[in-house]
């Protein structure tokens, strides 16, 4: 699960090139990285506790909510979070 978290970070970072205009014009690339964003936040809950432990400076709790955002409130114009955390 680390290994597939760790590669949708590339993948965001590809398809912005770091740039907040590009998200917030091409709703292909919101769509793109929004998938990778609740990819990784749904791999978050498959953690091991023993995992989680270890890395005490990861809100753990955070991303398991902002996983039930992604996920439940994306058709409510929820778009300002996934471009922080993108960022």
């Amino acid at each position: 699960m680390l290994f597939l978290i760790l590669q949708c970070i590339n993948p965001i970072q590809e398809y912005t090139g770091e740039d907040r205009e590009i998200f917030l014009h091409n709703t292909l690339v919101q769509d793109a990285v929004l998938r990778r964003l609740q990819t990784m936040a749904e791999s978050t809950q498959r953690l091991s506790e023993e995992l989680k432990a270890e890395a005490t400076e990861v809100d753990w709790r955070a991303l398991s909510g902002f996983r039930n955002v992604l996920v439940h409130d994306y058709l409510n114009g929820m778009m300002r979070s996934p471009i922080v955390t993108a960022e």
